[in-house]
Protein backbone atom coordinates (compact mmCIF):
# COMPACT_ATOMS: atom_id res chain seq x y z
CA UNK A 1 0.00 0.00 0.00
CA UNK A 2 2.96 1.64 0.64
CA UNK A 3 4.24 1.63 -2.89
CA UNK A 4 0.41 2.79 -3.92
CA UNK A 5 0.12 5.39 -1.67
CA UNK A 6 3.96 6.70 -3.02
CA UNK A 7 3.04 5.90 -7.01
CA UNK A 8 -0.13 8.59 -6.51
CA UNK A 9 2.39 10.92 -5.07
CA UNK A 10 4.29 11.44 -7.95
CA UNK A 11 1.51 11.71 -10.59
CA UNK A 12 0.32 14.34 -12.54
CA UNK A 13 -2.42 15.83 -10.56
CA UNK A 14 -4.51 15.98 -13.80
CA UNK A 15 -3.97 12.54 -14.77
CA UNK A 16 -4.87 11.40 -11.40
CA UNK A 17 -8.15 13.24 -11.43
CA UNK A 18 -8.68 11.69 -14.98
CA UNK A 19 -7.87 8.42 -14.13
CA UNK A 20 -10.70 8.40 -10.91
CA UNK A 21 -13.03 10.23 -13.23
CA UNK A 22 -13.52 12.98 -11.03
CA UNK A 23 -12.73 15.12 -13.66
CA UNK A 24 -13.67 14.67 -17.50
CA UNK A 25 -10.66 15.54 -19.91
CA UNK A 26 -7.28 16.22 -19.80
CA UNK A 27 -7.15 20.06 -18.60
CA UNK A 28 -5.54 20.92 -15.91
CA UNK A 29 -7.93 23.76 -15.27
CA UNK A 30 -10.41 21.57 -14.72
CA UNK A 31 -8.81 20.97 -10.82
CA UNK A 32 -10.41 22.68 -8.95
CA UNK A 33 -8.23 24.05 -5.33
CA UNK A 34 -8.87 25.19 -2.15
CA UNK A 35 -6.40 27.79 -0.67
CA UNK A 36 -5.44 28.57 2.68
CA UNK A 37 -7.19 25.84 4.83
CA UNK A 38 -5.23 26.62 7.67
CA UNK A 39 -7.84 26.98 10.36
CA UNK A 40 -10.25 24.16 11.65
CA UNK A 41 -13.05 26.06 10.15
CA UNK A 42 -11.69 26.34 6.77
CA UNK A 43 -9.73 22.97 6.80
CA UNK A 44 -13.74 22.07 7.62
CA UNK A 45 -14.59 23.79 4.69
CA UNK A 46 -12.31 22.79 2.53
CA UNK A 47 -13.45 19.17 3.58
CA UNK A 48 -16.83 19.29 2.34
CA UNK A 49 -16.19 21.36 -0.84
CA UNK A 50 -16.01 19.54 -4.04
CA UNK A 51 -13.00 20.96 -4.79
CA UNK A 52 -9.85 18.41 -5.70
CA UNK A 53 -7.09 19.94 -4.13
CA UNK A 54 -6.14 21.87 -0.69
CA UNK A 55 -3.44 23.41 0.02
CA UNK A 56 -2.57 25.38 3.16
CA UNK A 57 0.61 26.81 5.33
CA UNK A 58 2.91 25.25 7.31
CA UNK A 59 4.88 27.30 10.24
CA UNK A 60 6.42 25.95 13.75
CA UNK A 61 4.35 27.43 16.52
CA UNK A 62 6.14 30.48 17.79
CA UNK A 63 7.23 31.33 14.46
CA UNK A 64 10.62 30.71 12.87
CA UNK A 65 12.54 30.27 15.59
CA UNK A 66 9.80 28.52 17.29
CA UNK A 67 10.50 24.97 18.64
CA UNK A 68 6.89 23.93 19.03
CA UNK A 69 4.34 22.07 16.79
CA UNK A 70 3.72 22.47 13.24
CA UNK A 71 0.78 24.69 12.77
CA UNK A 72 -1.21 25.95 10.06
CA UNK A 73 -0.34 30.13 9.62
CA UNK A 74 0.66 31.95 7.36
CA UNK A 75 2.84 34.53 8.24
CA UNK A 76 3.29 36.99 9.85
CA UNK A 77 0.82 34.54 12.21
CA UNK A 78 2.80 32.36 14.40
CA UNK A 79 -0.42 30.47 16.17
CA UNK A 80 -3.18 28.88 15.16
CA UNK A 81 -6.30 27.13 16.13
CA UNK A 82 -5.23 23.98 14.42
CA UNK A 83 -1.86 21.97 14.31
CA UNK A 84 -0.47 20.04 11.54
CA UNK A 85 -1.59 17.06 12.95
CA UNK A 86 -4.84 17.79 13.26
CA UNK A 87 -5.53 19.32 10.02
CA UNK A 88 -4.12 15.84 8.35
CA UNK A 89 -6.77 13.96 10.45
CA UNK A 90 -9.52 16.32 8.72
CA UNK A 91 -8.19 15.80 4.93
CA UNK A 92 -7.34 11.85 5.42
CA UNK A 93 -10.68 11.19 5.70
CA UNK A 94 -11.26 12.84 1.73
CA UNK A 95 -10.49 12.71 -1.69
CA UNK A 96 -8.47 15.38 -1.93
CA UNK A 97 -5.02 16.23 -2.83
CA UNK A 98 -2.84 17.63 -0.69
CA UNK A 99 -0.27 20.92 -0.80
CA UNK A 100 1.81 21.85 1.81
CA UNK A 101 3.35 24.89 1.71
CA UNK A 102 6.50 25.28 4.23
CA UNK A 103 7.78 29.36 5.38
CA UNK A 104 10.51 28.07 7.03
CA UNK A 105 13.14 25.14 7.30
CA UNK A 106 12.45 24.55 10.39
CA UNK A 107 8.78 23.23 10.19
CA UNK A 108 9.79 20.77 7.30
CA UNK A 109 11.25 17.69 9.40
CA UNK A 110 8.66 17.41 11.81
CA UNK A 111 6.17 17.97 9.52
CA UNK A 112 7.10 15.48 7.47
CA UNK A 113 7.30 13.00 10.42
CA UNK A 114 3.87 13.35 10.73
CA UNK A 115 3.44 12.57 7.17
CA UNK A 116 5.11 9.80 7.31
CA UNK A 117 2.84 8.26 9.94
CA UNK A 118 -0.44 8.64 7.38
CA UNK A 119 1.57 7.94 4.40
CA UNK A 120 -0.85 4.76 4.26
CA UNK A 121 -4.00 6.69 4.06
CA UNK A 122 -2.64 9.24 1.24
CA UNK A 123 -2.95 7.61 -1.76
CA UNK A 124 -3.64 10.68 -3.83
CA UNK A 125 -1.25 13.45 -5.08
CA UNK A 126 0.88 15.18 -2.45
CA UNK A 127 2.83 18.56 -3.54
CA UNK A 128 5.68 19.82 -0.86
CA UNK A 129 5.84 23.81 -1.46
CA UNK A 130 8.63 26.45 -0.80
CA UNK A 131 9.87 29.49 -2.45
CA UNK A 132 13.69 28.60 -2.46
CA UNK A 133 14.64 31.87 -4.77
CA UNK A 134 14.05 35.41 -4.72
CA UNK A 135 11.90 35.98 -7.33
CA UNK A 136 10.45 39.12 -9.48
CA UNK A 137 9.70 41.60 -6.71
CA UNK A 138 10.58 39.25 -3.86
CA UNK A 139 10.76 40.88 -0.55
CA UNK A 140 10.13 37.77 1.92
CA UNK A 141 13.28 35.74 3.05
CA UNK A 142 13.44 32.32 0.89
CA UNK A 143 13.60 28.92 2.38
CA UNK A 144 17.33 27.19 1.63
CA UNK A 145 16.86 25.04 -0.93
CA UNK A 146 19.54 22.75 -0.54
CA UNK A 147 18.22 21.89 3.06
CA UNK A 148 14.84 21.92 2.31
CA UNK A 149 14.92 19.59 -0.98
CA UNK A 150 17.78 16.85 1.08
CA UNK A 151 15.04 16.86 3.73
CA UNK A 152 12.04 16.01 1.85
CA UNK A 153 13.65 13.49 -0.89
CA UNK A 154 15.15 11.94 2.31
CA UNK A 155 11.69 10.98 3.39
CA UNK A 156 9.67 10.91 0.49
CA UNK A 157 11.97 10.17 -2.79
CA UNK A 158 9.08 10.32 -5.07
CA UNK A 159 6.64 13.81 -3.90
CA UNK A 160 5.83 16.26 -6.08
CA UNK A 161 7.87 19.32 -5.21
CA UNK A 162 6.88 22.42 -5.44
CA UNK A 163 9.32 25.11 -5.97
CA UNK A 164 8.80 28.46 -6.36
CA UNK A 165 10.64 32.09 -5.75
CA UNK A 166 9.77 34.68 -3.90
CA UNK A 167 7.52 37.42 -5.61
CA UNK A 168 5.67 40.96 -4.68
CA UNK A 169 2.91 42.71 -7.48
CA UNK A 170 2.62 46.70 -7.08
CA UNK A 171 -0.26 48.31 -8.70
CA UNK A 172 1.32 51.52 -9.03
CA UNK A 173 4.84 50.43 -11.26
CA UNK A 174 6.14 47.95 -13.56
CA UNK A 175 6.41 44.57 -12.49
CA UNK A 176 8.91 42.87 -13.70
CA UNK A 177 8.86 39.21 -14.52
CA UNK A 178 10.78 35.91 -14.04
CA UNK A 179 14.59 36.57 -15.74
CA UNK A 180 16.63 34.51 -17.40
CA UNK A 181 18.86 34.62 -14.10
CA UNK A 182 16.24 33.51 -11.85
CA UNK A 183 15.23 30.50 -14.14
CA UNK A 184 18.72 28.86 -14.47
CA UNK A 185 19.16 29.05 -11.63
CA UNK A 186 16.13 27.09 -10.74
CA UNK A 187 17.04 24.89 -13.44
CA UNK A 188 20.14 24.53 -12.08
CA UNK A 189 19.41 23.29 -8.57
CA UNK A 190 16.52 20.77 -10.01
CA UNK A 191 18.67 19.09 -13.04
CA UNK A 192 19.49 16.55 -10.39
CA UNK A 193 16.19 15.55 -9.38
CA UNK A 194 14.07 12.70 -10.23
CA UNK A 195 10.62 13.61 -8.95
CA UNK A 196 8.11 15.86 -10.73
CA UNK A 197 8.53 19.25 -10.07
CA UNK A 198 6.30 22.21 -10.67
CA UNK A 199 7.38 25.82 -10.38
CA UNK A 200 4.49 28.22 -8.94
CA UNK A 201 4.30 31.44 -10.54
CA UNK A 202 2.36 34.95 -10.15
CA UNK A 203 0.31 35.12 -13.35
CA UNK A 204 0.29 38.86 -13.62
CA UNK A 205 4.15 38.17 -13.59
CA UNK A 206 4.09 35.36 -16.58
CA UNK A 207 2.86 36.70 -20.14
CA UNK A 208 6.44 38.49 -20.45
CA UNK A 209 8.51 35.85 -18.92
CA UNK A 210 6.98 32.82 -21.48
CA UNK A 211 10.24 32.28 -23.00
CA UNK A 212 12.14 31.99 -19.70
CA UNK A 213 9.03 29.66 -18.53
CA UNK A 214 8.86 27.91 -21.54
CA UNK A 215 12.75 27.50 -21.63
CA UNK A 216 12.14 26.04 -17.89
CA UNK A 217 9.61 23.67 -18.37
CA UNK A 218 11.89 21.99 -21.77
CA UNK A 219 14.58 21.56 -19.51
CA UNK A 220 12.67 17.90 -18.25
CA UNK A 221 9.90 15.79 -18.76
CA UNK A 222 9.08 16.04 -15.44
CA UNK A 223 8.51 19.45 -15.04
CA UNK A 224 5.32 21.76 -14.92
CA UNK A 225 4.10 25.20 -14.11
CA UNK A 226 1.24 26.41 -11.62
CA UNK A 227 -0.10 29.18 -12.38
CA UNK A 228 -1.47 31.70 -9.30
CA UNK A 229 -2.56 34.93 -8.27
CA UNK A 230 -2.57 37.41 -5.93
CA UNK A 231 -6.01 38.45 -4.36
CA UNK A 232 -5.02 42.22 -4.73
CA UNK A 233 -3.19 41.67 -8.18
CA UNK A 234 -4.35 43.05 -11.62
CA UNK A 235 -4.67 41.42 -14.63
CA UNK A 236 -6.68 40.27 -17.36
CA UNK A 237 -8.54 37.54 -18.77
CA UNK A 238 -6.05 37.69 -21.97
CA UNK A 239 -3.37 37.20 -19.32
CA UNK A 240 -4.70 33.76 -18.63
CA UNK A 241 -5.74 32.87 -22.44
CA UNK A 242 -2.08 33.84 -23.36
CA UNK A 243 -0.32 31.12 -20.75
CA UNK A 244 -2.68 28.53 -22.21
CA UNK A 245 -2.12 29.17 -25.79
CA UNK A 246 1.68 29.05 -24.54
CA UNK A 247 1.73 26.01 -22.24
CA UNK A 248 0.73 22.93 -22.57
CA UNK A 249 -2.81 22.76 -20.48
CA UNK A 250 -2.23 18.82 -20.55
CA UNK A 251 0.73 19.50 -18.46
CA UNK A 252 0.03 22.53 -16.27
CA UNK A 253 -1.55 22.07 -13.32
CA UNK A 254 -2.93 25.41 -13.43
CA UNK A 255 -4.37 27.11 -10.35
CA UNK A 256 -7.87 28.74 -10.27
CA UNK A 257 -7.57 32.45 -9.90
CA UNK A 258 -8.60 32.58 -6.59
CA UNK A 259 -5.56 31.83 -5.19
CA UNK A 260 -4.58 33.79 -1.68
CA UNK A 261 -2.25 36.53 -2.41
CA UNK A 262 1.59 35.73 -0.82
CA UNK A 263 5.02 37.76 -0.91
Amino acid sequence: MADEAQGAWSEQAVDYFLRSQRIEARDAAAVRWFHAANSKARAREAARSDVHMVEADVVLRGGQEGNGDPIMAHPPETDSDNTLQEWLKEIVNTDKGIKLDFKSLEAVRPSLELLEHMKHHLRRPIWINADILPGPNGSSSVVDAKGFIATVTSFFPNVTLSLGWTTGWHPDKHNKGYDWMMVKEMAQICNTLLQPVTFPVRAALVRESVSELCWLIQQSDRYSLTVWTGKEDVYFVEDLLYIRENFDKNADPATSPEVRGRT
